[in-house]
């Protein structure tokens, strides 16, 4: 059994490999691009996103982030950080997990920046920490039932989708979103 484990762990990271170079863009331009497939991909399937994205002062967006694991885990990937339809930076997100997980995903996510608050935070710190500074709402479906335009109120709503991959977790993770200077 003691054989299986190298082997899996060394599979698990050519997976992780070959599909994080889809997590990093080649040049802005691209990151660009695909932040704006990704955002409209979410508001066009998701009408709470939707309606949220009106309402935003800013929005961060990620198209790619690849995370893979095996009891230890991390996550990378760039995103675009745009106000209005103006590009106003470019950051990344990692993240590093520990606790059950095994395997390997790729997903997207957008952060909806919604007040002064939020935005001053992103743009003055060196690393926005998830859980520490603005308040961040993750929306699932629970969570999306009860929101409506009326009753945002939080500092910045985040959206995750286009999942892809195995992933079994069960895990402990911090999240850290910082500014780059070229992606």
């Amino acid at each position: 059994m003691k054989h299986l484990q190298p082997t899996f762990l060394t599979l698990l990271v050519g997976v992780f490999m070959t599909i994080s170079g889809a997590a990093f863009a080649a040049t802005p331009s691209d990151l660009n691009r695909d932040a704006d497939q990704a955002l409209h991909q979410l508001t066009s399937t998701n009408p709470i996103a939707n309606d949220i994205s009106k309402q935003a002062r800013a929005v961060l967006i990620f198209p790619n982030i690849v995370k893979a694991g095996l009891i230890f885990g991390g996550a990378y990937g760039e995103g675009v950080l745009k106000q209005g339809g103006t590009i106003d930076g470019y950051y990344n997100s990692v993240t590093a997990s520990w606790g059950f997980q095994a395997g390997a995903q790729s997903y997207g996510y957008v952060v909806f920046l919604m007040n002064d608050k939020a935005l001053k935070y992103i743009h003055e710190t060196h690393g926005w920490e998830v859980g520490v500074g603005p308040t961040i709402v993750v929306v699932n479906e629970g969570v999306a039932k009860n929101l409506s335009s009326t009753t945002l109120k939080d500092d910045a709503y985040a959206f995750i989708f286009d999942q892809q991959g195995l992933m079994a977790s069960l895990s402990l993770e911090g999240t850290k979103i910082s500014r780059i200077h070229n992606p």
